[in-house]
């Protein structure tokens, strides 16, 4: 059968299913690195601009103290040179005292309005924060640096402003390194998996390739010992199909070629009693009776063959159900009373509850078989006793007739299609359908002869059927 579009091949669902997660997490991975490099970056400049205050903050002087003190501020630019990294930033600083009135430095960059954070990377009062500065985004320092001369003491607030080209610039290099490395990795997975999902997937490939090559009527089983052990229940459950579909197969064969040669016979002694009453070479009433009993002969051989047939149809299908089994002989037993009573036969039943699994048809087909060759074998005004009950946990049927028993050369094949004992009384399937039932019931069947002095007295048909288990209550 052609795939169809909604179909995913098995190289598909495993690079899918393996390379999605490690993408997926490789973006994850790639943002949490890059705000980590990021954060490490910033934490690394951000001591550039403490260490630019606490220069600062060493050149102030004061006199006096309280609301009477005055800071004053000598900060030459070279102060700040130090610390800018090159011409891609620039620093500015604003010095303003505890009320915040401008001391020294950029007087237009904006106050600072915060509060100082509660813990911090730094023992100093710094606080940092984004602001924006002559209309460039900046990173601001705040450091609170007690001023202390002999002639007085004060608190300034120093801020220190340097612009964010350097920290992006940075923050893009990392981020196309990282990005480069990471689509490394990714191109090293994907070239892993690819040549471990290839080699993983070949012999399946090669068991599909061997599978299109075969014939029409190839259902040996599949030999692939280099297929994963995950696809060994596969192979073996595809070989237990293909077992059963060449049973059904040969099943089948055989049906047709046994129909071919049996019913052959039947219809060729058809033929040759009509041609045979068209000539005149007996009476018409006579001739009648031999087609009558031909066509009677070949009638039952059809049945009988349809019913093997169904056997093997039932046995597949698997469709049983707990059944009352002597319910079942008792039925039977009252359905045959006519060629009991024909024959004058001694007739004896006993039945105890026996429930089987089984299905219907072909428990009563089983019985009838067996009963009506015990009732065909015993003779006039012999006995003939049917007993079924419980037994060593199985439930046992016994049909012991008074005929003539089997000879030992015709024991071992008579369950054989076409074996009979009695060639012109029967077609030698009776035996055949009863075993082939009672092997799918996973029975037991034994054909004893009676004794007694060393004389055959009769026959006993003994069939063994597992009892089937109780509902609890």
């Amino acid at each position: 059968m052609p795939a169809t579009g909604r179909q995913i091949s098995l190289r598909r669902q495993l690079l899918i299913g393996i390379l999605l997660p490690i993408a997926l997490f490789i973006v994850v991975d790639t943002v949490s690195l890059y705000r980590q490099a990021l954060e490490a970056v910033n934490i690394a400049y951000d001591r550039t601009l403490l260490a630019s205050a606490k220069a600062i903050g060493e050149l102030l002087e004061v006199e006096g103290e309280g609301d009477t003190a005055r800071i004053r501020a000598q900060v030459p630019y070279s102060a700040l040179e130090a610390f800018e990294a090159d011409n891609r930033s620039r620093m500015s600083y604003r010095i303003a005292d505890a009320r915040g009135q401008w001391i020294d430095g950029a007087q237009d960059l904006p106050a600072w309005t915060g509060t100082l954070p509660n813990q911090g990377p730094y023992a100093a009062l710094v606080d940092f924060y984004d602001d924006q500065f002559r209309g460039d985004p900046v990173r601001v320092a705040v450091l609170l640096q007690p001023v202390a001369t002999g002639s007085g003491r004060a608190m300034a607030t120093i801020q220190v402003a340097e612009t964010l080209e350097l920290r992006r610039t940075l923050a893009r290099q990392i981020l196309r390194d990282t990005l480069l490395r990471q689509a490394i990795l990714i191109g090293v997975i994907l070239a892993v998996v690819l040549v471990v999902v290839q080699r993983v997937t070949r012999p399946v490939r090669r068991l599909s390739d061997n599978l299109h090559k075969r014939t029409e009527d190839d259902l040996t089983p599949i030999d692939s010992p280099d297929l994963p052990r995950e696809m060994q229940p596969l192979t073996e459950a595809t070989n237990q199909v293909m077992a059963r579909l060449q049973h059904l197969l040969d099943h089948q064969k055989r049906f047709v070629r046994d129909a071919a040669h049996q019913l052959r016979t039947p219809l060729a002694v058809l033929k040759v009693q009509v041609q045979s009453a068209r000539r005149g070479d007996m009476e018409p009433a006579e001739a009648l009776r031999d087609i009558e009993v031909t066509v009677d002969r070949a009638t039952t051989l059809a049945n009988q063959m349809l019913s093997l047939a169904k056997v093997e149809q039932l046995r597949q299908q698997q469709d049983f159900a707990a059944l009352e089994w002597a319910e079942v002989v008792r039925t039977l037993a009252l359905d045959l009373s006519a060629l009991i009573a024909e024959k004058d036969i001694d007739f004896e039943l006993h039945t105890e509850p026996c429930t089987v699994h089984a299905h219907d048809w072909m428990l009563r087909e089983m019985v009838r078989n067996l009963l009506h060759n015990a009732i065909r074998h015993t003779p006039e005004h012999g006995l003939l006793s049917v007993r079924i009950a419980p037994m060593d946990g199985m439930a046992q049927l016994t049909i012991a007739d008074s005929g003539s028993g089997i000879a030992d050369a015709l024991r071992m094949r008579l369950f054989q299609p076409f074996a009979s004992g009695n060639t012109r009384s029967g077609t030698g399937l009776g035996l055949t359908i009863a075993r082939e039932i009672i092997l799918s019931l996973r029975g037991s069947i034994q054909l004893n002869n009676q004794t007694r002095d060393g004389q055959v007295i009769g026959l006993n048909a003994i069939v063994r059927l597992p009892l089937a288990a109780l509902p609890s209550v």
